[in-house]
This record gives C-alpha cells, structure tokens and sequence, in this order.
C-alpha cells in the first residue's frame, strides 16, 4: 500500500536527484562564466572582456601553450608581462567578434570527464538571428577552484588557433619573445 509518506520520500528523491546532478562544483562555476561572458559581450569592450578572462581563464597554461615549441625561449622575467598580453589578445578578440555574434542567451549542458582528467562542460548559445552553436569548455583544477583551459566552438577549440597564430608569427622572428609581447600589445 502506497503511503502518503513514501509517495512524499519518492518525490523528494526523484526531484532532489536532478538539483544534485545540476549543483555539481563544474557546472555552478560554468553558470557564472557564461554569466560574465554574457555581460562582457553584452558591452561589448575590451575591459569588459579583459575583467572576464582575468577572473575565469587559465592564462598560465593558455600562455604557455600557445608559444608550441618556443616555450623554451620565455625567460622567467618575461613571464608576467607576457601573460597580461595574452589576456589582452583574448579580450580584444572576443570584444571584436562579439560584434558579428550577438549572443540572445546560452544553456549550460553536462560535464563529463576526458581522458586527461579535464572537466568539459557543454553549453548552447543561442543567437539573435536565431542561430545556435555548442561550445564545450575544458576546465582545470587550479588554486582550489576551476579555471577555463579552453573552448571548443564548432569542434574547433580555440588553444590550437591561438597557437598556429603565435608560432606563425614566432617562426617569422627567429622565435623572439619580445617581438610576440611587444604584439601583443599593440
């Protein structure tokens, strides 16, 4: 005989399973990425994108990554001016191509584990034309919270661009760092 109070212990498991899956530490920090990515593009500026990818991006490995085989020419004394430059790459990019892309709202999917142990989370975005996109997000853990490592936009993931982009330029400077920064910057 069905109870009142198995019937209210069955609701409660079958409503608290999906707020426990949903609550998982990835995807609430993937909810306020997509949050301040949506306001910076909202804006539209490079500040705006910069605070963005200062506060959620891994830029030590993005950094590192993107220099290929030139990541032996960076000295420790350029390390930090170099990783603001690469911030600033990733600010002005975005800040340029959100003026082609207007964002009218995102979903945040699932998370799932790859085989190098990164979390990656799968997302929607959804444009004012009525177009949508999948992006799927690597995540790393880092200094006791998650970072964005990377984003995979049409099955492209965006490290790979910025990399071919800095070595490209790299191997047409004999692999000078300070040419890169400098750059970066301009």
């Amino acid at each position: 005989m069905l109870t009142r109070r198995t019937l209210l212990a069955g609701l409660l498991a079958a409503f608290a399973t999906p707020a426990a899956a949903a609550d998982h530490p990835s995807l609430v920090y993937m909810r306020q990425v997509a949050k301040d990515m949506l306001a910076a593009h909202r804006q539209g500026t490079v500040p705006a994108f910069m605070r963005a990818v200062q506060r959620h991006a891994d830029i030590a490995d993005i950094s590192i990554d993107a220099l290929g085989k030139y990541s032996g020419n960076l000295q420790a004394s350029q390390r930090a001016r170099y990783q603001k430059g690469v911030a600033t790459y990733l600010a002005r990019y975005f800040a340029l191509t959100s003026r082609d892309y207007t964002v009218a709202k995102y979903e945040i999917g699932e998370a799932t584990v790859d085989k190098n142990k990164d979390v990656v989370v799968t997302s929607k975005v959804f444009l004012m034309t009525g177009q949508t996109y999948n992006v799927s997000w690597k995540l790393v853990w880092r200094g006791g919270r998650y970072k964005v490592r990377d984003a995979s936009v049409l099955g492209f993931w965006l490290t790979n661009f910025q990399r071919k982009d800095f070595t490209d330029y790299l191997s047409k400077r004999n692999g000078n760092i300070n040419m890169l920064i400098t750059a970066l910057y301009g």
